[in-house]
């Protein structure tokens, strides 16, 4: 089992892989460019800022698990991925505390305007009148777009600072917002309109590019603050500008359209970075959170050795197109199942799923087999009367 790691892990993940058997290759300076070529033979690969694209999938013969220490998958082709049965796994809810950590910090950075004062002081200028212009937090509405583990997080903490929390979310029903004592808003503009702070929490797809766009912010009160520590592309960035310009919003951020995926390079958008609050993609960069993710990582690869299915696996088909289960109870013998498999590939019949548990003293098992088609009476009667089968029973499934 060979495991390339594109990205810094502890030393410590390292030897737990190694314990497991693993022959660990570690280069945090590759990025999306490099690994095609340093892929090789790898069998799983780990990865947690860079991206793992399509010519990356396709020069990896042997790869079989790709693996994002931390919670979003948008930096792996996942349809590339799907394409050559690769499973894609992710660590989610270890960075949760950490990311409400930052956003709660930018939120407060934004009202008061950190950045800007610190940078002034270390140009020797004192300005306390200007820097003295703050609204606070405390009885402010805070609207929560998003409410998986960060935004509930998000949503814990404000209510700590005694703010309100209103949330929208596809996902949340009344009765959760009742649990976790937030108004349950079902309309983007309400929220815009009703929130003196927004902060964003969606994972970035084709549905949430620039979800929050021109109308939205429009919609948000003037000094409003904006705070995104999800995904850059979730946000417009020209409207963002416009925004800040014509509203005058407080704005602290994590996240960046087309941000660099390294640990250094040039950040090309100096305008933006002028006119806000900004930290580099860092909200899951705590030493809690990354010690949390690679011990994640070690269970996922265990996992996947001892069981050849890994743990949090993002890419598995959520609902069969099976359309009938047979259950075959056996003789747990050599070829038996080969014999099942031969009489539906002959008669064009394909396996959806498969699973065979074996009793106690080893003698017996069942398989459950479902198809995309019912077999014929006559293939159930061939079945029926082998001699190392003990039953079979066919069923449709609703």
């Amino acid at each position: 089992m060979k495991v390339l790691i594109a990205d810094k892990l502890s030393e410590t993940t390292v030897s737990a892989l190694k314990a497991l058997g693993g022959e660990v290759a570690v280069n945090p300076d590759l990025n999306a460019d490099d690994l095609p070529a340093a892929i090789g033979d790898s069998d799983i690969l780990v990865v947690r800022s860079t991206k793992v694209s399509s010519k990356t999938i396709e020069a990896a013969k042997n790869l079989s698990l790709i693996i994002r220490a931390g919670a979003g998958v948008n930096t792996i082709d996942i349809s590339s991925a799907n394409t050559r049965g690769i499973y894609v796994s992710n660590c989610p809810g270890k960075n949760t505390d950490a990311v409400a950590e930052l956003a709660i910090g930018l939120m407060i950075a934004a009202d008061r305007r950190i950045a800007n004062a610190t940078a002034d002081l270390r140009e020797s200028r004192w300005k306390k009148k200007e820097y003295g212009k703050a609204r606070g937090l405390k009885g402010r509405t805070l609207g929560i777009i998003g409410f998986g583990a960060i935004g509930k997080s998000v949503a814990k903490h404000a209510q700590s600072l005694d703010m309100n929390v209103a949330v929208w979310s596809r996902s949340l029903t009344s009765a959760t917002a009742e649990e976790y004592g937030v108004a349950h808003i079902p309309n983007l503009a309400i929220l815009a309109g009703q929130s003196d702070v927004v902060s964003i929490h969606l994972a970035y797809n084709k549905e949430t590019h620039h979800l929050i766009n021109k109308s939205f912010l429009e919609a948000m009160k003037d000094g409003a603050i904006f705070v995104n520590t999800s995904r850059g592309e979730v946000v417009d960035t020209a409207a963002l500008k416009e925004a800040i310009r014509t509203k005058q919003l407080r704005v602290g951020t994590d996240v960046f359209e087309n941000e660099p995926a390294g640990g250094e390079d040039t950040f090309a958008d100096t305008e933006l970075a002028g006119m806000i609050t900004a930290t580099p993609h860092i909200g899951a960069s705590t030493d809690q959170a990354s010690e949390a993710i690679a011990d994640e990582v070690v269970r996922i690869v265990r996992s996947f050795a001892e069981t050849g299915v890994p743990l949090h696996t993002v890419n598995i088909r959520a609902r069969s197109s099976a359309t009938q289960s047979l259950v075959v109870r056996h003789y747990n013998r050599v070829g038996v199942l080969a014999g099942v498999l031969d009489k539906l590939r002959n008669s064009g019949i394909n396996v959806e799923e498969m699973t065979n548990i074996i009793f106690e003293t080893s003698k017996a098992a069942c398989c459950t087999l479902l198809l995309d088609a019912a077999p014929s009476k006559q293939i159930l009667d061939q079945m029926s009367h082998d001699g190392n089968i003990i039953e079979v029973a066919l069923k449709p499934l609703a």
